[in-house]
């Protein structure tokens, strides 16, 4: 029997300090040390909480592969650990996974202490029937990247969830309105929060209403994409679309790999339809 100890997975609130749960209170004030995203932030939540930690380490997104075997380090030497992100349930586009792997890969108790999970949240007030969706979590900020993921994201019969920060959504929402308008999307912003705002409509009125004014806080988008057979019908005319994504920087190849399933043609016409735009 080994003498390692805990690795407790902590949600935390996502905005409002009531969904803290009696249990993750009691399993942060205890153990011997909280693993932070950010020591500042959840120091001071915990402060809110009136919780007194032992002792506080980061684990930050730049250093995570380091700071990750330090902490198994403590592990198994026998202690217990609580892993916190800055909001809602870590490992979730946050630090964290790499760390229960390692924990779990050398033997270490991992205990989940459930809570808010900003997905759940939306999804759950979205009205998107079924028991399936894709969690996608933030896209690529750019490029050919950007365009291949959105391109597949349009392929999907199920809803999808995506992150997005406050100076990014219209960005966003002007990607998804090229492709599909008509696509139906819950916009969570602030969930839990005093600001808290729940937008439903299509891609295009999200869109506009995103569009009018200065955006702040954090985004949470469900999205629920035209059925395939109706997509083609509001799809823009390919040249434009072929000449939208040379222009973000996407190669001839890349386009084509883009657009041909999104129009259902061969990848050799939408090459050579973008190939004489370039020419031109």
């Amino acid at each position: 029997m080994n003498t390692f100890g805990t690795l407790y997975v902590v949600a935390t609130p996502i905005g409002n300090l009531g969904d803290m749960t009696q249990r993750a209170r009691e399993i942060l004030a205890t153990v011997d040390v909280v693993v932070a995203e950010d020591t500042r932030l959840t120091g001071g939540l915990l402060q809110k909480l009136g919780i007194a930690p032992r002792s506080m380490e980061a684990l930050y997104k730049d250093r995570e592969r380091e700071r990750t075997e330090q902490v198994l380090g403590q592990l198994l030497e026998g202690r217990k650990v609580a892993l916190c992100s800055d909001a809602g349930t870590p490992g979730i586009s946050d630090p964290g996974a790499l760390l229960v792997g390692r924990a779990m890969e050398e033997g270490v108790l991992v205990v989940p202490i459930p809570g808010v999970s900003a997905l759940t949240a939306l999804f759950s007030v979205s009205g998107f029937s079924g028991t399936h969706f894709w969690f996608e979590g933030f896209l690529p900020r750019k490029g050919k990247d950007r365009a291949l993921r959105l391109s597949w994201l349009q392929r999907l019969t199920e809803p999808y969830i995506l992150y997005e920060a406050p100076h990014r959504i219209v960005e966003t929402l002007e990607d998804l309105n090229a492709l599909d308008p008509e696509g139906v999307i819950t916009v969570g912003r602030e969930l839990t929060k005093l600001h808290e705002e729940i937008f439903h409509g299509t891609i295009g009125e999200a869109l506009a209403h995103f569009s009018q004014g200065e955006t702040r806080g954090e985004f949470v988008l469900a999205v629920k994409g035209t059925p395939v057979e109706d997509q083609l019908t509001h799809l823009p005319a390919m040249e434009d679309e072929v000449a939208r994504l040379l222009a973000i920087g996407l190669s001839t190849r890349d386009t084509a790999a883009v657009l041909a399933p999104l129009y259902r043609v061969p990848k050799k016409q939408v090459y050579e339809l973008a190939m004489g735009l370039k020419q031109n």
